[in-house]
């Protein structure tokens, strides 16, 4: 047992390559920076390489103790290990350096904890890190985990360590209740947006791409801009007018990292539903990252995760201002059509702006526009008589060019919309069963 230090920023930073690994370690380039963006200063970087990790410590018990030197001589209050780690490699690793151990997916925790403040956005960091500690509660009550036996030694019926889990379990109960009724709000939104066919449009991205930016100058709001990760973690929405479709919602989501914690994806997946549920996605990407392919990809896999992967999007790559070319490709559009199926959701497109200078917002503004307006499909439709919501529904979007009564009772309906608005009737038809 040892007493943890209540605060310290001065970090040493660890990387570990297995030579067997199925996949590539997380960018240590990008752990830096989620470092720098926690508040830690890092004194040390130290890289490790193995065949497959260690089960006690990840890593093998000579660097430890190399690490273990390392800290006590540096003066380092707080080790940042580039991976995941197991409740039991944590602990070990915290006995052994005598100080605190942090994985990567603790890291990005505690950022967003700092980094939420609407009242929504701090109960789900707040789910997110009591569904990480509810595994690791055994650290810091090993002293507890048994009752003392023997007469007038008896404890009152619970340790300390129960006592914790079963108040963990009720707090993670109480917030998703919470969560439930902020989900039932957007919902209700969500509905009064169909019923008046606004499109919904999200701004997607990986982190510090330039998203708020590019937000902040189609809307004019004020959103929080830094050059650092996960600068905005608050989700924002307005209403826009766009030449040639009218109002549109806009909405600046969460920034996504490589291998973001799945309780994150889970504990936002309320924020994250409006972007599933979106009839377009503006991908933003860092043009002038030497990991661009790399970012896109893990945008892709969220978005994926989340049921997002279908919808179409046009591929933004921003600060194209500091690229070498970049007065030959600012605002130039490349569009790319599948042959043998020629409607909009098998359209992508790229296009090069400047969010910052304002450079190429008129042409992405032209783009989504067609994207929006030319996503149209016309049907003809079988109700039955207790399908009158999804006929009134469609009633509301102004749908319904042609109907007819049927013989056998319901409605035949000629219906005219988008892909994504039928989309969004499918899927409130399905979870109302």
């Amino acid at each position: 047992m040892f007493e943890r230090p209540k605060s310290g920023e001065r970090a040493v930073l660890v990387q570990v390559d297995f030579r067997k690994a199925v996949e590539a370690a997380p960018n240590f380039q990008e752990f830096e920076e989620l470092a720098r963006a926690a508040g830690a200063e890092a004194v040390l970087s130290v890289y490790v390489t193995r065949d497959r990790p260690d089960p006690k410590f990840f890593m093998g018990k000579g660097k430890v103790e190399e690490l273990n030197q390392s800290v006590h001589s540096l003066n380092v209050q707080l080790v940042l290990i580039n991976h995941d780690l197991s409740p039991s490699q944590e602990r070990n690793l915290e006995k052994e350096l005598k100080c605190r151990v942090l994985s990567r997916t603790g890291l990005i925790l505690d950022i967003f904890a700092s980094r939420a403040h609407t009242f929504e956005g701090k109960l789900q960091v707040e789910l997110a890190q009591l569904q990480h500690v509810s595994t690791r509660l055994v650290r810091g009550w090993t002293h507890l985990e048994s009752q003392k036996g023997g007469i007038g030694l008896r404890g009152p019926g619970e340790t300390q360590l129960e006592t914790d889990r079963r108040l963990v379990r009720g707090r993670i109960q109480v917030i998703k209740q919470r969560l439930a009724q902020v989900q039932l709000q957007r919902q209700q939104n969500r509905r009064a947006r169909i019923k008046q066919a606004i499109p919904t449009v999200a701004i997607v991205g990986y982190t510090n791409a330039g998203k708020s930016t590019l937000f902040n100058q189609l809307t004019g709001a004020d959103v929080l801009i830094a050059n650092q990760l996960f600068a905005t973690l608050d989700p924002t929405a307005r209403t826009i007018t766009v030449p040639g479709i009218g109002s549109m919602v806009l909405i600046d989501t969460v920034g996504f990292v490589q291998k973001l914690p799945h309780t994150l994806v889970d504990a936002f997946r309320a924020t994250l539903e409006e972007t599933a549920l979106a009839d377009l996605l503006i991908h933003v990407v860092d043009a002038h990252s030497a990991y661009q392919e790399d970012n896109i990809l893990a945008v892709d896999q969220v978005l994926a995760e989340i049921g997002a992967s279908e919808i179409p999007q046009i591929l933004v790559l921003n600060k194209a201002d500091l690229l070498d070319n970049a007065a030959a490709v600012m605002g130039q559009v490349e569009l790319k059509v599948d042959e043998e199926v020629s409607t909009q959701t098998s359209q992508t497109s790229k296009i090069w702006i400047s969010a910052a200078q304002n450079l190429g917002l008129t042409q992405l503004k032209s783009l989504v526009a067609k994207y929006v307006s030319q996503d149209m499909f016309s049907t003809e439709l079988d109700l039955a008589p207790n399908e009158g919501a999804l006929r009134a529904a469609l009633y509301a979007l102004k749908a319904v060019e042609k109907e007819t009564d049927l013989e056998e009772g319901g409605w035949k309906l000629s219906i005219k919309l988008t892909t994504s608005q039928w989309k969004k009737l499918t899927r409130e038809k399905e979870k109302r069963g």
